[in-house]
């Protein structure tokens, strides 16, 4: 994978690429700061097949670090820098790193050895910055990216150089990347989308990048205005607060973007919308997975179709099938299986889950999904999230859909829970808008009017947030334990 972004540290090298803290760095300086790093790494006796662990927010060092991995061969591990003890213990267990980069080596209180950026960027500033050249194919593993956890233990998909590469050259034709692109990236780097698509689009294209360490709702608008960006990643929630963007500047934002691109979790159709109508722009909503890299999204030229995630990306194959593994003809629900170059190479030091997901050749997302007869797919949920109620299967998307139509409601998830008559029946978690207020019963009221008397609600829980992972997923395992306490 060096390779692929060889022409833009060659050809572009006096150039600017990254802007970071009120610094600007040349596509020279991070490839020499690469190569420095690769050098330090190796001097610390990693070499091709290590893992090295990365617990850090988003930082010009983390840049370095995963490009010198893919230089010597070693797997980078990234680490949800919002994990707790528990969760963290679990990836390094598993994962087995050589060490883990920390902000602060006096708080780590992990097990594995600990190595403080500053210390190791100060180190790695002195040795020489020739290129170090690795043994390395399509196979070759490049990170292990764990999973949300969100209904189980996080496993580790290894996520290989062909599979990096492949994503990238994808996206920066189907998204129309150019050297004149400014790219403006919050997403965490500890995550697939920031990593795989915000970094590796970046660096293929020799576009201009600047990195900050999180979304910043407060900020976000002038930065977005500072920078003149006309590329923007983001998830769900951004676009929700962005929203609250003020007429002029976001018309005035609107006016420099060319691509505003929406993953990581489902975008409500009434948030594209809101978004279109204020800035001007109308989202792009992709689909993805840690597992497959990017799989489907609506088309750069063309019709972007709220509520759908689009069409299969160039070179991959998709199939909807029953709970026996036919196909499901177009308007029918099915469980969404992919083959792709991007699919990763399995689960780490998990044989029997690699097994489960693949079979017949074909990996199983365990997403339920729909497509339209002229090829629209539209995900309808999660296959673990259907709730069966009396021999019905009922999928809480459809419900949340509706639900945050609702003037009174801001966001809802919905669950199933145990009944002795039906097995299951699904109860909402809801959080309104400030200052509107609104009962349970006028909200299953709500639903009923609108809906199959067995997909409404039973009951409502007014919370005052959902808990969510960094990326803006909902924790519905979460919401269950505490439906049972």
């Amino acid at each position: 994978m060096p390779s692929l972004f060889a022409r833009t540290f060659h050809d572009r090298a006096n150039d600017v690429g990254l802007e970071w803290a009120c610094q600007e760095y040349t596509f020279g300086d991070l490839d020499r700061r690469a190569n420095r790093m690769a050098r330090q790494l190796r001097a610390r006796g990693l070499g091709p097949g290590d893992r090295l662990a990365i617990w850090l927010p988003n930082r010009v060092e983390y840049i370095d670090l995963f490009l010198a991995c893919t230089r010597l061969g070693v797997i980078a591990v990234p680490i949800n820098v919002l994990y707790r003890d528990r969760e963290r213990a679990h990836i390094l267990a598993d994962a087995a790193p050589r060490a883990v980069v920390v902000s602060d080596t006096e708080t780590w209180d992990g097990s594995a050895t600990a190595w403080a950026v500053d210390e190791l960027a100060h180190a790695a500033s002195r040795q020489p910055a020739d290129a170090i050249d690795a043994e390395l194919d399509a196979g070759t593993p490049a990170a292990l990216i764990y999973t949300s956890g969100t209904t189980g233990p996080a496993k580790g998909a290894v996520i290989t150089h062909g599979n990096l590469a492949a994503n990238t050259t994808m996206l920066v034709d189907q998204w129309r990347f150019t050297a004149r692109d400014r790219l403006w990236l919050a997403l965490p780097l500890f995550h697939v989308h920031g990593l795989g698509n915000g970094v590796h689009c970046w660096l293929a294209s020799g576009c201009r990048m600047r990195l900050v360490e999180r979304f910043d709702h407060a900020s976000a608008a002038e930065s977005l205005l500072d920078f003149r960006a006309t590329v923007f990643f983001g998830v769900p929630t951004m676009y929700v607060r962005l929203l609250d963007v003020d007429g002029e500047r976001a018309s005035r934002i609107g006016a420099e973007m060319r691509l505003c691109v929406s993953g990581s979790a489902p975008l409500p159709a009434h948030v594209l919308e809101a978004f279109e109508q204020r800035f001007g722009q109308r989202i792009l909503e992709r689909y993805g997975m840690t597992e497959t890299l990017m799989t489907l999204g609506n088309p750069h030229d063309g019709e972007r179709r709220a509520g759908t995630v689009g069409f299969p990306f160039p070179g991959v194959r998709v199939r909807i099938v029953n709970e026996q593994g036919a196909d499901v003809p177009d308007g029918q629900e099915g469980e969404l299986l992919v083959r792709s170059p991007m699919l990763c190479a399995g689960y780490w030091n998990r044989p029997d889950a690699t097994a489960a997901a693949n079979v017949g050749g074909w990996f199983h997302t365990g997403d339920i999904a729909e497509r339209a007869r002229d090829g629209y797919i539209t995900l309808r949920g999660r296959r673990s999230d259907v709730v069966i109620s009396g021999g019905f299967n009922i999928y809480p998307r459809e419900i949340e859909e509706l639900l945050v139509e609702h003037p009174a409601v801001a966001e809802a998830a919905v669950i199933g829970a145990p009944d002795p008559v039906r097995g299951e029946v699904p109860v909402a978690f809801v959080v309104t808008r400030p200052g509107v207020m609104v009962d349970g019963d006028a909200l299953i009221a709500f639903c009923r009017d609108q809906l199959a008397s067995f997909k409404a609600p039973r009951r409502v829980v007014i919370v005052d947030r959902l808990p969510r992972t960094a990326l803006g997923k909902i924790q519905k395992n979460e919401l269950k334990s505490l439906l049972r306490a």
